[in-house]
C-alpha cells in the first residue's frame, strides 16, 4: 500500500505560498506518476457510468459507438474502450443487433437518439475544445512509457490512427511531440520506434545529468524562499511510510524547477531539462510495476539545498553529482528488477515489438 505524507507544520504566510506550490506541483507531476490521473478512455467510462447510475442512461437502451463518439466529442476508438470497461462491470452488454444494450432492462431494446438524451457531462469540461492530437497525447505517451523498459518497440502510424478515430497527420503531431521528449525515435528507415532504456543508455542519460546539472547549479540564481520551503517538506515527510509517485515527482520537480532551471544560462536549462525527460519516464514505468519511489533520494536533495544555501557551491555541486550517481545505481538496479517481469501482454496493436 501507498503511505501517505504528513503534513507539514504551518510556519506563516511563506509556508502558506509553499503548501499552495506544492499543490500546484504535485498536480503537474500527476501526469508523470502511472495511474495517478485517469486516460481518455477512462473518463469516458467513468462519465458513462455516472450517467447509468443516475437513471440517464436507462435500462433497455441500445448504446452505438457512433452516437456516443459524436456526443462526448472522443474518437471511436475511445468510446469502444470505455465501453468494454462497462461490459466487464455488468452494467451493459453487446447488443444482438449492433452495439450495447443498457442493462437491467425487460422491455424491448430502446433505440433512442442519444444526442437528446439528457446527460451530465460536467466532467468533461476540460475535455471540450482540446485539439485532436492533444486529446490522444497523454495515453500514447503513457503507453509508451510503460513499454520502453521492456524492449524496442515499432510503432504502426495507420494502426495508431485508426484505433483513435484521428488522421495520420495528427499521429505524426503526436509522435513528433513525443520524439523531443525522447520517448520515440526514427529508425534508420525511418520508422517510428520505442527504444528501450537499457542499462547502458541509463548510465549515459546518468553520466549527460551530472554534467548539465552541476553546471546549471553551479550558476543559478536560487530562489532562498522556494528551497527553504521545499526543505521543509522534505523533512516532513514520514519515514515509516511508501510516497506515492506523484509525491515523489512533485518534491524532485520542485528541486529542479527552483535549483536548477533558474540558472541564467537558457540553453543549459533547456539541455538539462530535456535530458531528464526520458529517465522521468523510465521512472513513471518502473513505479506503475509497484516499484516504490526511493525517500533517500529526496534526503539528498535536501542535503544539496542545505549546502547550496549555505553559500558552499561546491559542496553543493559535488553533493548533487553523488546524488546522481546514487540515483542511476538505483535506477538500474529497478531495471534489472523488470528482466523477471513478463512484458504486459494488453499492449495496443498499433505497438509490435521489433
Amino acid at each position: 500500500m501507498l503511505g501517505k505524507m504528513r503534513a507539514a507544520p504551518e510556519q506563516g504566510r511563506g509556508n502558506l505560498m509553499a503548501d499552495q506550490d506544492f499543490a500546484e506541483a504535485e498536480r503537474e507531476a500527476g501526469t508523470q506518476a502511472a495511474a495517478q490521473s485517469a486516460t481518455l478512455f477512462e473518463t469516458a467510462a467513468q462519465l458513462l457510468r455516472f450517467n447509468i447510475e443516475q437513471g440517464h442512461l436507462y435500462p433497455s437502451l441500445v448504446l452505438q459507438e457512433s452516437g456516443l463518439s459524436e456526443r462526448l466529442n472522443m474518437s471511436r476508438a475511445t468510446v469502444k474502450r470505455a465501453l468494454a470497461i462497462l461490459e466487464a462491470e455488468g452494467l451493459i452488454s453487446k447488443f444482438a443487433g449492433r452495439g450495447f444494450i443498457v442493462s437491467g432492462g425487460i422491455g424491448a431494446p430502446r433505440r433512442d437518439d442519444l444526442r437528446r438524451i439528457f446527460l451530465d457531462l460536467e466532467g468533461l469540461d476540460e475535455m471540450v475544445g482540446k485539439p485532436n492530437w492533444l486529446r490522444i497525447y497523454e495515453e500514447v505517451e503513457r503507453t509508451f512509457s510503460h513499454s520502453l523498459i521492456f524492449g524496442r518497440y515499432r510503432i504502426i502510424e495507420a494502426l495508431l490512427a485508426e484505433d483513435f478515430d484521428v488522421s495520420r497527420t495528427v499521429v505524426r503531431d503526436v509522435l513528433g511531440r513525443l520524439q523531443e521528449r525522447g520517448l520515440v525515435h526514427k529508425s534508420q528507415t525511418s520508422r517510428w520506434v520505442v527504444e528501450p532504456l537499457t542499462s547502458q543508455r541509463i548510465k549515459d542519460k546518468f553520466e549527460l545529468r551530472t554534467i548539465l546539472e552541476t553546471a546549471a547549479l553551479r550558476s543559478a540564481k536560487l530562489d532562498t524562499a522556494a528551497l527553504r520551503a521545499l526543505v521543509a517538506d522534505i523533512n516532513a515527510l514520514d519515514r515509516s511510510a511508501v510516497l506515492t509517485p506523484a509525491t515523489w515527482f512533485a518534491l524532485e520537480e520542485r528541486f529542479f524547477r527552483y535549483a536548477i532551471l533558474s540558472t541564467p544560462n537558457q540553453d543549459l536549462a533547456e539541455s538539462a531539462q530535456a535530458n531528464r525527460r526520458a529517465l522521468a519516464a523510465c521512472q513513471s514505468a518502473l513505479f506503475s510495476l509497484g516499484l516504490p519511489p526511493d525517500s533517500q533520494s529526496l534526503a539528498e536533495l535536501g542535503t544539496v539545498i542545505d549546502l547550496a544555501l549555505s553559500g558552499t557551491v561546491t559542496a553543493a555541486t559535488s553533493m548533487l553529482a553523488t546524488h546522481l550517481t546514487r540515483a542511476r545505481d538505483r535506477t538500474i538496479a529497478q531495471l534489472k528488477i523488470t528482466a523477471i517481469i513478463d512484458p504486459p501482454s494488453d499492449l495496443p496493436r498499433y505497438l509490435q515489438r521489433a
